[in-house]
Parts: structure tokens; C-alpha cells; sequence
């Protein structure tokens, strides 16, 4: 064997490994950290095949299978992300009316806690002039700062936290029935309640920043699975609005994700428009979509942006949308979670940490996130 040759070989091991780690339901770090780059091992597995096709002879068994495995790799790859391109149907309504008693636009920043440039997403808030701004990653100094928005969004929510995980809502729009919830970790909240359209229309909002699977942060993606699948299963789309947005800390393709969504029957506006993809802000090769607004179906679709640098890891997403209970019958359906699916997030949910675990079905229920 060449030395050509080996090296195609390594690299066809190599590029066949993320599909094949995505196809188990392993959930340490770095089995789940194959779900990130999709867009990213699509580009480097189309290479690894060009290059076979230029350099191998295809004298031997192994060089036409090697191809044909990269091949399926790609496809596999592709499937996930197809989607999210230009290519796939829309999932979401454009809508194209001008009543704007039922519209309500969010901007979503996860701002880095040690990012002091305050001011530039100050600035942007001014810009774009959201009904709602959810600011994760927030400490007592970022809370500091943001006081000069407050003459505009006098309803807020306040969790400064200094661990990565504070969370700051507000909002011009009134708030009703707000808590602030621990569903799985102790020091990692979420923010639940209603949201007053202008039309007086009740919206329910979930306000989410689960923990992610890596080696700094957590060895398995158990908890931010069991955050988001909890959430999903209980929700209740069929009786009122509902709005989920935050860092997920998931891309939308995930098997979590997708499940989420089976689960929830919530929309995502993004399918058929583009990846819109939030991190990593620093490194234009390295970016996925971890920043992500779902709703309803019984929303359409104003405007959807990935907005500038703030100097945060994180682009700020803005979303707007229009109430519409028309739309529940126009907008793409979700598929729907099957006996195994379910069975599968429940025992996501309840291998969660065990000290919250145990406390979740009561809060879900008695404090009214259901």
C-alpha cells in the first residue's frame, strides 16, 4: 500500500467516524459534539472524496468501497442539514400584513459574561427596538448596564448569576404569571410565564439556557437533554400560544432538538431560510446555530436575522412574528414523536440530576409551565 493510499484510508476512517457516532444514542460530550459541525464534515468529506477520485486507481476492493462509504456519510450528513437551506419548503408563513396589535419580535444575546462591550448591545437594542430581550450570561455588572433600557422595557425579570448561566427577560410587553425555575440543575434557571400582546392575545413564553455537553462544562448531554425534552413534552400548543427561545446550547438538527419539536409541535422558522448560525461569533469556519426562537403554528413570520458582533461569542438572533390563528392551518405540521421516541425523551428526563429530577413533575405542573 502507497503512501498515498494510507492516507486516503486514514482519512476515510476518520471522516466516517461522526456518522457513525451520530447513529448511537451515546450522550458523553464528545459522542454529542459530532451533532455541532454537520455543515463542516459535509465540506470535509466531499474533499476526502475528490481526492480519491483523483489520486486512487481504484486497482483495489477497498478504494471503490471506501467512496461508496463516505458516499452514505454524506448523505447522512446531508439529510440532517438539508432543511435549513434555501432548498427545503418553508415550515413557517411570510407574513405580509401591516396590523401590528398582533405582532411581537424578540431579540435573543447570549452576551458572554466577561464581554464588557455593554454598549454595543445597548446600541443594538436601540436599533431594532425588540419587544423582548432575553440576555443570557448575564451577571450583576451586565444588569448594571442594561438599566439604561429599563425606561423602555419597565417589565423585567432579573436572575444575575456569575457562573455563565444569569438571565435577564425585558420587555415592553406585559408579563404576567412570571417564575423563574430550576428544572434540572440548581444553579441554572429558566424563565416561564405570559407575555401580553398588544392585541390583549396571552402568550406563553419559555425562557431556556440549558447546560452543554462538553469537557468544561458537563461529561454527558443527559441534563440539557432532559431540559429541553421536558419542556417539550409538556407544553400545550393545542390549548394556547406558545413561545420557546434561548441558547439551547443544541443545534436545530439534533436528534434532541428534532425530538423537542416532535414533542412540542412548535415551529421552527428557520427551516427552508438558513442556517442562521450564532456561534462561534470569533471563528467564521466554526459556526452552528445554537440560538433559536421556536412557536406555535398559530404564528407567521415577519423577519428573521442573525444581527451584528457584539463581542460576545454568541451573534444576538432577532425573530418577528405576527399572531394569526389562521396560520394553524397553513403552516408546515411537525412530525410526530413515535412510541419509541417518547419512551426514549422519558428516560432522558429522568436521568437527569436526581436531587431536581424528582422535583420537576410538581413544578411543571403546580407552578403552571404546563
Amino acid at each position: 500500500m502507497s503512501a498515498v493510499e494510507i492516507v486516503i484510508l486514514f482519512f476515510t476512517i476518520l471522516m466516517c467516524i461522526p456518522t457513525l457516532a451520530s447513529l448511537t444514542r451515546y450522550d458523553q460530550w464528545w459522542v454529542r459534539g459530532f451533532d455541532f459541525p454537520r455543515i463542516q464534515i459535509s465540506f470535509l468529506i466531499i474533499l476526502v472524496i475528490a481526492f480519491s477520485i483523483i489520486l486512487l486507481d481504484f486497482s483495489e476492493v477497498w478504494h471503490y468501497a471506501g467512496v461508496i462509504l463516505l458516499s452514505c456519510s454524506l448523505l447522512y450528513q446531508f439529510k440532517k442539514i438539508f432543511p435549513y437551506t434555501y432548498l427545503s419548503k418553508k415550515q413557517v408563513l411570510k407574513y405580509k400584513g401591516t396590523d401590528p396589535k398582533a405582532t411581537i419580535s424578540i431579540l435573543v444575546s447570549n452576551v458572554l459574561t466577561t464581554n464588557n462591550k455593554y454598549q454595543k448591545l445597548i446600541d443594538l437594542v436601540y436599533d431594532r427596538d425588540p419587544d423582548i430581550l432575553l440576555a443570557l450570561e448575564t451577571d450583576v455588572q451586565w444588569e448594571k448596564h442594561l438599566e439604561v433600557i429599563e425606561d423602555d422595557y419597565k417589565h423585567c425579570v432579573k436572575v444575575p448569576l456569575d457562573n455563565l448561566y444569569g438571565m435577564h427577560l425585558y420587555s415592553k410587553l406585559k408579563l404576567h404569571e412570571i417564575k423563574v425555575h430550576y428544572l434540572v440543575q440548581e444553579d441554572i434557571p429558566s424563565i416561564h410565564g405570559y407575555v401580553e400582546l398588544r392585541s390583549g392575545k396571552m402568550v406563553k413564553i419559555h425562557c431556556l439556557h440549558p447546560m452543554p455537553p462538553s469537557p468544561t462544562e458537563s461529561e454527558t448531554s443527559t441534563n440539557r437533554d432532559a431540559e429541553l425534552l421536558m419542556v417539550g413534552r409538556d407544553v400545550k400548543p393545542e390549548k394556547e400560544s406558545i413561545l420557546v427561545f434561548g441558547d439551547l446550547n443544541d443545534v436545530a438538527w439534533s436528534r434532541t432538538t428534532r425530538l423537542f419539536q416532535k414533542l412540542s409541535g412548535l415551529m421552527d422558522p428557520r427551516i427552508g431560510r438558513g442556517f442562521f448560525n450564532t456561534f462561534n461569533a470569533n471563528y467564521a469556519l466554526f459556526r452552528w446555530p445554537l440560538d433559536h426562537v421556536f412557536h406555535s403554528k398559530d404564528f407567521t413570520l415577519i423577519d428573521i436575522a442573525r444581527e451584528r458582533h457584539i463581542g460576545s461569542d454568541h451573534f444576538p438572533m432577532y425573530i418577528s412574528l405576527n399572531y394569526e390563528p389562521s396560520a394553524e392551518v397553513l403552516n408546515e405540521d411537525t412530525d410526530e414523536a413515535d412510541e419509541e421516541e417518547e419512551e426514549w425523551a422519558e428516560e432522558k428526563i429522568q436521568n437527569a440530576d436526581p436531587l431536581m429530577q424528582r422535583l420537576n413533575a410538581s413544578r411543571l405542573y403546580n407552578d403552571g409551565l404546563a
